[in-house]
């Protein structure tokens, strides 16, 4: 366990020393994660509006319902 804990002492130590050496590699990197991740959350927002969009107005319903969905219940649970 001693070894273990020397070894992530050193590691995190080397890497410390190395962001703080190449640290316009990593913010670039940095910058580079942050905006791919916008970029994801966009394209994930618009296609959730296009899908709310679609569910609201179906092209091939005519009242605005889903086909093939039914409501169980048992009836014992609403006598009093």
């Amino acid at each position: 366990m001693a070894k273990g804990s020397f070894f992530t002492g050193l590691f995190l130590i080397g890497f410390g020393m190395l962001v703080f050496v190449l640290r316009d590699i990593f913010a670039f990197i940095a910058a580079g994660i942050f905006f791919m991740t916008g970029f994801s959350a966009i394209l994930y927002s618009i296609k959730l509006f296009w899908v709310s969009r679609h569910m609201r107005n179906p092209s091939d319903s005519r009242d605005g319902h889903r086909d093939n969905v039914q409501i169980h219940y048992r009836e014992e649970h609403f006598e009093a």
